[in-house]
């Protein structure tokens, strides 16, 4: 893999990993989040 391939990815992954860390603290979402998957069942 070309070096700013890998470069592309690891941003992407990073960007990723950020918004799904900045959703998990807020207690709102997760609130939603527990409602929905209780809805499941």
């Amino acid at each position: 893999m070309r070096p700013s391939a890998r470069l592309a990815v690891g941003t992407i992954a990073l960007l990723a990993l950020t918004g799904v860390f900045y959703l998990y603290t807020q207690p709102d979402f997760l609130v939603q989040l527990a409602n929905q998957v209780w809805a499941c069942f």
